[in-house]
């Protein structure tokens, strides 16, 4: 189907707007012309987007549905020509990565060295998000590829894995549990669990063993706003965590033991981007973040707690 982009726009401003004489205003035509693109574009899908009565502009659920499509794609169009007029005018090209708490970890470093040392003329904006927004940014397309951890929602998002990563139980020192090498899933069901707030429920479901609960639901949940407030709420006692291996480098607290947990799936590291993204430099960063892991294997078998070959 070839969607007219003058449409896609008419239609996100009049969804935003819901009143087509402020949309008509907006994008400087008339009311007749707007109303003729969003019924145009309504014939090609085949589905109303708008309920209009005298009084009111209302999405239905189908508006509502192609809504965040249509607004990515407008995202993704604008961007790719404001990087070929930047790169036009010889400006540098510029790539914004994503990424959450520890990015890819020691891998980092050697991934954003070997993407600059194939793209020196490159700039790269580094931009760090909380556990509220797992795709680091790809969502809302304020981010061109990102560092993610999985599992969360990757609808829209092309995936490449670079590592798996064991989980352990945060608990405090203080906690009956700390005391054991090992815990196994039934052990955490009966503890509160402290997670970062998010509306990713895929990403709520696993960091809160939800797997594991049947048709239950974590009922004593405590969420949190960051990673270190995850940290000091699990050394006071007030709930455990479920967290990668990782936690025992990058967030030690004297008052929190990291336990393995025996029987619980690892957490999965990944290079992610958008389909259709425009920008060229985006699948060269995925490039490089694969070369260094084949190339930097002793570092994947260290985060994987893997030991090394004989």
């Amino acid at each position: 189907m070839d969607l007219n982009l003058r449409r896609l726009r008419s239609f996100v401003t009049v969804a935003e707007e819901l009143h087509f004489t402020r949309a008509s205003s907006k994008l400087f035509v008339t009311q007749q012309s707007l109303s003729k693109q969003i019924a145009q574009l309504e014939l090609q899908l085949g589905t109303p987007l708008l309920q209009r009565t005298s009084r009111r502009v209302e999405l239905t659920p189908a508006g509502q549905a192609f809504l965040a499509t249509a607004r990515a794609t407008l995202a993704c169009f604008d961007q790719g020509v404001s990087e070929a007029r930047r790169i036009g005018r010889g400006e540098h090209a510029t790539l914004r990565v994503g990424f959450i708490v520890g990015a890819a970890l020691e891998l980092t470093t050697h991934i954003l060295s070997e993407f600059t040392r194939r793209h020196p003329e490159a700039r790269v904006e580094l931009h760090e998000f909380g556990f509220s927004d797992p795709s680091a940014g790809l969502a809302g397309a304020t981010t061109d590829v990102a560092f993610i951890r999985l599992p969360s929602s990757t609808h829209g998002l092309a995936i490449a894995p670079l590592f798996t990563e064991p989980c352990v139980a945060g608990v405090s020192t203080a906690h009956p549990l700390s005391s054991r090498e090992r815990v196994c899933v039934q052990d955490l069901l009966g503890e509160p669990i402290a997670i970062g707030r998010t509306d990713d429920t895929v990403w709520h479901d696993f960091w809160t063993l939800g797997s594991h609960r049947g048709s239950r639901s974590a009922q004593n949940v405590v969420e949190t706003h960051s990673q270190s407030e995850e940290v000091e709420v699990v050394a006071a006692g007030m709930a455990c965590n479920i967290t990668p291996l990782a936690a025992r480098r990058y967030s030690p607290h004297p008052g929190v033991r990291f336990v393995p947990v025996d029987d619980y799936p690892d957490s999965i590291v990944a290079v992610a981007h958008r389909v259709g993204q425009p920008n060229p430099l985006v699948a060269s960063f995925v490039e490089a973040a694969e070369t260094v892991r084949e190339r930097e294997s002793l570092i994947v078998r260290m985060i994987q707690g893997t030991p090394d070959p004989d």
